[in-house]
C-alpha cells in the first residue's frame, strides 16, 4: 500500500513560480513511476509528468514542456513538480500519482490533490 501526500500548492501571478512536493508513504516507492496530473473545473484529469523509479526518463506533455520539470529524490522519499513561467490556463488541482509507463501512465495510487490557481 502506497500513500501520498501532496503539498506546495497555492495562488501565484501569471509569470511566477511554484514548487509542487509529493510525499508517498511506504517501502516500495523507489519501484513506482512517479507522475503529476492534473484537472481543472469541467475538464478531465490529464497527464503533466512522470519519472522513472530510477530518475534516469522523464515524460512530460507538450502544454508544460520547458515551464515545468518533474524530479525525485528517493533518499527523501519526494518527487517534486517545479513549476515556472506559470499561465492562468495552468490552473487546475494537481494529482501527484504512482504506478507505471507503458505508452501511457497508468496508476496504481493517487494522492488527494493540491490546488493551483493562477491570476493573470
Amino acid at each position: 500500500q502506497v500513500r501520498l501526500v501532496e503539498s506546495g500548492g497555492g495562488l501565484v501571478q501569471a509569470g511566477g513560480s511554484l514548487r509542487l512536493s509529493c510525499a508517498p508513504s511506504g517501502r516500495t516507492f523507489n519501484v513506482y513511476t512517479m507522475g503529476w496530473f492534473r484537472q481543472a473545473p469541467g475538464k478531465e484529469r490529464e497527464f503533466v509528468a512522470a519519472i522513472t523509479w530510477s530518475g534516469s526518463s522523464t515524460y512530460d506533455t507538450d502544454s508544460v514542456k520547458d515551464r515545468f520539470t518533474i524530479s525525485r529524490d528517493n533518499a527523501k522519499n519526494t518527487v517534486y513538480l517545479q513549476m515556472n513561467s506559470l499561465k492562468p490556463e495552468d490552473t487546475a488541482v494537481y494529482y501527484c500519482a504512482a504506478g507505471s509507463m507503458s505508452g501511457s501512465f497508468k496508476a496504481a495510487y493517487w494522492g488527494q490533490g493540491t490546488q493551483v490557481t493562477v491570476s493573470s
